[in-house]
């Protein structure tokens, strides 16, 4: 069965929003300074602060999907309504700098998730499935691609190939379960496999956020880049996975592939 033109431009656009994430250079943009000046102002702590920040973070996500994400039939994602209230959260932020990234980062990605559900209804997804709840997880490790990193290695297919298992493991073990021991051993496995690509991304935002002078403005307008990022990535991912039930997925793949930028 053969892509409709429609759904063949649905898939370029999705490809677009994929593969060309660089969260980097456009806050390095914004600021009109490389990013990576503001590593130089971080502390020397700012690594473990960063990590227990991000697995705090979709620790408390995974909580929050499980138990409170449900359907509701929506024309359109709220994405504007998403990026306001993360930009708030990164005015806070931005005025106490990096200490204020374990409870501003908690908070920014809850928003998020939140979004990336409301993304997900919009383009025909069941929120009550804990299949997509995890696939609304699963965007947090999409797009966490770096100056050094082999673009082979970090393609949307590639990520969501590497993650699979780990993926398949936690969800029959919350279904079969449930939350009831988050120390898990498969639930551990999957917020240790999201963190290692979502603090990439957490690890620039900091960054930006250290440089002399950014302030709360700065702070709300890095964190509007940030929700807008993962909005990209969760529109594009869940394009994919419609037009993956449409169609047979190694045929959207095979099209994926072939599509020039």
């Amino acid at each position: 069965m053969a892509l409709t033109k429609d759904d063949i431009n649905d898939l370029r656009y999705a490809k677009m929003l994929l593969e060309n994430p660089s969260l980097a250079a456009r806050v390095s943009n914004l600021l009109g300074t490389p990013i990576e000046k503001g590593f130089e102002h971080l502390p020397a702590t700012w690594k473990d602060a960063v990590q227990r920040a991000t697995e705090k973070s979709l620790g408390k996500a995974l909580n929050f999907a499980i138990r409170t994400m449900n359907d509701r039939t929506r024309p359109a994602s709220s994405d504007k309504t998403h990026k306001i209230l993360v930009l708030a959260a990164g005015a806070g932020g931005g005025t106490f700098g990096l200490p204020a990234l374990t409870i501003e980062l908690p908070v920014t990605t809850t928003i998020m998730l939140r979004s990336i559900a409301d993304i997900a209804r919009s383009e025909g997804e069941q929120i009550s499935l804990l299949e997509t709840k995890i696939a609304c997880l699963e965007v947090f490790a999409l797009g966490g691609r770096s100056k050094s990193d082999d673009g082979a290695e970090t393609g949307y297919f590639v990520v969501r190939a590497a993650l699979a298992r780990t993926i398949s493991e936690a969800t029959n073990y919350i279904a079969e379960l449930g939350l009831a021991r988050e120390g898990a051993p498969a639930l551990v496995k999957l917020i240790a496999s999201l963190a290692s690509r979502f603090g990439i991304i957490v690890s620039e935002k900091a960054a930006a956020q250290a440089i002399p002078l950014i302030g709360a403005a700065g702070g709300a307008l890095i964190n509007t880049i940030f929700i807008e990022h993962f909005q990209n990535m969760a529109r594009g991912h869940f394009i994919i996975r419609r037009l993956e039930r449409r169609y047979d997925k190694e045929l959207i793949r095979q099209e994926y592939d072939k599509l020039d930028l």
